[in-house]
């Protein structure tokens, strides 16, 4: 499995191109205000679930403009919904929830998921973007979606096991598709995630910890900040590194549209 699983970065490495296309895709998605979808069956589902549930703390992202769909239901997050991925119908009523201008990425390892296939082809016909991450290989995919992510990692060691190294090598393109897309919108700072959610005592550790180093304080001082930014990572940030108030913080990041290099004046606005 180790031998066969080495297979997986060369994979994600030849698709590189065609993950960067899929992050400013989603970027520019996200930044315009619009919605992202992500539909998946079985181990695949299962990845896009994930993927949308993490992007909210980690990034400060609308849980209701990034979301999932499973075949199956919520019920088969937990326990295999064999025949879901089947019903390319209920792929197809799924994705009546996209509007033009929106985006649709289908997971589908094997490619041959009805369930997703039925979501994309609506999708596209109501306007939408849309794009394919897949390990299958046929040539006629590239013609049904607006972009193709093909990670080609070959058969797996246990035939037809699909959670295998296509799953791992979906669930590393999916974190460098979305990882890329909120870096690149402008909720990184160099390796901190400034727009990150402190609902939990790790992550308000955490908090204090990028202010400190973002802002070149101390841990007490970054604590202060945060509380007169009444918990607000980037408004702190700008509010040690400049000296400002609150208020001429806020100002900063309005003119920036939100993007923290800017309102520092690193790069032009």
């Amino acid at each position: 499995m180790q031998s066969e699983d080495r297979r997986v970065l060369a994979a994600l490495r030849a698709a590189r191109p065609a993950i960067v296309r899929a992050a400013g895709m989603l970027r520019d998605t996200y930044l315009r205000g619009r919605n992202c979808y992500f539909f998946g069956a079985g181990t695949s589902g299962r990845l896009a679930v994930l993927e949308a549930a993490e992007l909210p703390p980690t990034f400060g992202s609308d849980p209701r403009r990034v979301q999932a769909v499973i075949a199956g239901g919520r019920s088969a997050v937990f326990r295999s919904r064999e025949g879901a991925e089947d019903r390319s119908e209920q792929g197809g009523k799924s994705a009546d929830r996209a509007k033009p201008g929106d985006l649709v990425i289908g997971v589908s390892a094997s490619s041959a998921t009805a369930f997703v296939r039925g979501a994309l082809s609506r999708a596209r016909k109501r306007g939408a973007r849309t794009v394919l991450v897949t390990c299958g290989s046929s040539q006629r995919l590239e013609r049904r979606v607006d972009l193709l992510v093909r990670l080609d990692v070959g058969p797996e060691v246990l035939a037809g096991s699909t959670r295998l190294k296509a799953g791992t090598a979906t669930k590393l393109a999916l974190n460098q598709i979305t990882n890329s897309a909120f870096a690149s919108a402008g909720r990184v700072f160099g390796p901190w995630m400034v727009d990150l959610r402190a609902g939990s005592a790790k992550l308000k550790d955490r908090a204090i910890r990028i202010v400190a180093a973002a802002a070149g304080v101390s841990p007490g001082q970054a604590r202060a900040l945060l509380t007169r930014a009444r918990g607000e990572v980037k408004l702190a940030i700008v509010m040690g590194r400049r000296k400002a108030a609150p208020s001429e913080a806020r100002r900063r990041l309005n003119l920036a549209g939100g993007d923290l290099r800017k309102a520092l004046g690193l790069v032009p606005r």
